[in-house]
């Protein structure tokens, strides 16, 4: 039977959803000011999918992520610090600063990476998830992709592969409503959850808002895959409150595909905002715990920002032992 979190663990599940809303925060503000040397796609608004399911799985077990995947890395246990100098491109960063914002990775915690092109975790996800099926050790693969993901023609072949070798794998939609500046509606048909079932995954639609109802699905789901019983399919229903990306205004050209009025509307959903006034019920002690938390968090922030700054910027010649094994110009 399913069960929900324990008190305990609704509090570390709101500081994990506050450490990555505050981290990307932070960066939405550096970029504003021109601190950045490429372009971010934040999480703001998503956090709950990534830490309701990331708290049911271990170190060795493995994500992939996508082009929005700062909260997926935070989720399952990523360096802040590094992170933010791979972001800031240097030496310290993650991927020694030659990655940036869109492939954060540390394979150490299973984090196989984000990726700037969408929808191609579904194949790195699946062949993962038969190293794992094969080495019979227990671990898992949770996949990461968004609604206009699910459009693409690799995500049958995975399903299909998947269900079909009973992988333990587990597929999480984030769906956001929009495909980068297209609105779901106008670019996918029907409902996404259905592509699941039509290979007979076992499939929850859950309000990806509500941390809880993550936390529940994504423990049915990972129990499901650990036990060798095969793969889930989670759709979660959020919203992105930020744009496809910072700056975005930049190009648009004062055009506009949704309205302010509807972002506000999501925003007064905030699953950080609603985890909280759960949490304060337990009056005065559960009042200062909240804000010890939100002590602890900025520091950490602060502390990675200025890990960033400090350090030495990415070394280009790099790339020719990265990309170009031995072919120097």
């Amino acid at each position: 039977m399913t069960e929900s979190p324990s008190r305990d663990q609704l509090f570390a599940l709101y500081e994990r959803m506050l450490l990555i809303r505050r981290t990307e925060e932070r960066l939405r503000d550096e970029n504003k000011a021109g601190n950045l040397p490429g372009a971010v796609h934040l999480y703001i608004g998503e956090e709950a999918v990534a830490s309701g399911v990331c708290a049911h799985l271990r170190e060795s077990d493995m994500i992939t992520s996508t082009h929005r995947g700062h909260g997926h890395y935070l989720a399952k246990g990523g360096e802040l610090n590094a992170m933010m100098a791979e972001i800031y491109a240097k030496q310290t960063g993650i991927c020694r600063g030659m990655g940036g914002s869109m492939h954060v990775a540390d394979f150490s915690k299973g984090i196989l990476g984000a990726n700037g092109i969408v929808g191609a975790g579904f194949a790195i996800a699946t062949g993962a998830a038969y190293s794992a099926l094969l080495a019979r050790e227990g671990r898992i693969v949770v996949d990461f992709f968004g609604d206009g993901a699910s459009n693409q023609g690799t995500l049958m072949e995975c399903l299909n592969i998947a269900s079909l070798w009973r992988l333990p794998l587990v597929f999480v939609c984030e769906h956001n409503r929009f495909s980068e500046f297209s609105p779901a509606s106008t670019v996918t048909s029907g409902e996404i959850v259905d592509r699941a079932r039509a290979f007979k995954i076992p499939s929850h639609v859950v309000d990806g808002n509500d941390v809880v109802a993550v936390w529940r699905a994504a423990q049915d789901a990972v129990e499901r895959a650990r036990s060798g019983s095969g793969p889930t399919f989670i759709e979660a229903h959020t919203y992105r409150i930020q744009g496809h990306l910072e700056a975005e205004d930049l190009f648009l050209g004062g055009q506009y595909y949704r309205q302010a009025t509807e972002i506000e509307s999501w925003k007064s959903r905030c699953p950080i905002a609603t985890t909280r006034k759960q949490l304060e019920s337990g009056g005065a002690a559960d009042a200062a715990r909240l804000q010890e938390i939100e002590t602890r968090v900025m520091a950490q922030v602060e502390a990675a920002v200025g890990f960033a700054q400090a350090s030495e910027a990415a070394d280009p010649e790099l790339a020719f032992t990265l990309m170009f094994d031995g072919q120097t110009p």
